[in-house]
């Protein structure tokens, strides 16, 4: 779950999400599906639901990757890196990279990884937190402190950091055409969203929703 001002706190139910204005969203049919950090495995269940012929997840979190395998037709323990030889032999048509790549060391080598393992003409889904969030610019200016916390936008696990324009371009850089850029359902944020005619959301919005294809070659 997300807000205007990022994800929910990193509990139990950090791992539960669902994200359905995500999985809506995904272009159809899904076809089988990889989900690289599937938590308790939600998203997974609910792209089955919506069509998805298979369900394979990645999970870093061993307690949560065993939830998940009540619910997914399989899946791997442990970092993302370590499980491209596992699955160098399938072919995904749809992949899912929720609120992964800012905990990676090298998220672009990941991507590239990821779309070797995607079929002729098969979709990403990625979501990072949003960089030029409006309270990063407070914490910094006026609080002086780049300001990690245990969870949420500066969750001290993230590693790397993306605007709008970054992760557009490590996507593409990465093989991947992008085809649309969206984030969560405005809510305290939508009155001046359009009274700036959108320019506002650059800063408002907790998180980028990228969507794009494995590009041909």
């Amino acid at each position: 779950m997300t807000t205007d001002d990022g994800p929910i706190a990193k509990q139990t139910t950090y791992y539960e999400n669902s994200r359905p204005e995500i999985v809506a969203a995904l272009p159809r049919p899904l076809g089988a599906v990889l989900d690289v950090g599937c938590g308790a495995g939600n998203v997974g269940a609910s792209v089955r639901d919506a069509g998805a012929t298979r369900v394979v997840g990645v999970e870093y979190v061993p307690e949560q990757a065993e939830r998940a395998r009540s619910l997914l037709d399989r899946v791997i323990t442990g970092p993302v890196e370590a499980a491209f030889g596992e699955l160098a032999d399938e072919r995904f048509d749809t992949i899912l990279c929720l609120d992964v790549l800012e905990h990676l060391v090298d998220p672009e080598a990941v991507l590239r990884n990821l779309r070797e393992l995607a079929a002729p003409g098969a979709h990403i889904q990625i979501s990072v937190p949003n960089a030029r969030h409006v309270s990063l610019a407070w914490d910094l200016l006026v609080r002086g402190t780049f300001g990690y916390t245990e969870h949420g936008h500066r969750d001290n696990t993230h590693l790397r950091w993306f605007t709008r324009s970054d992760i557009v371009a490590a996507a593409e850089r990465a093989g991947w055409k992008v085809q649309r850029v969206s984030h969560p359902p405005l809510t305290r944020t939508r009155q001046l969203d359009r009274l700036t005619r959108g320019r506002s959301t650059e800063f408002t919005v907790g998180q980028w929703y990228v969507l794009a294809q494995r590009s041909v070659g």
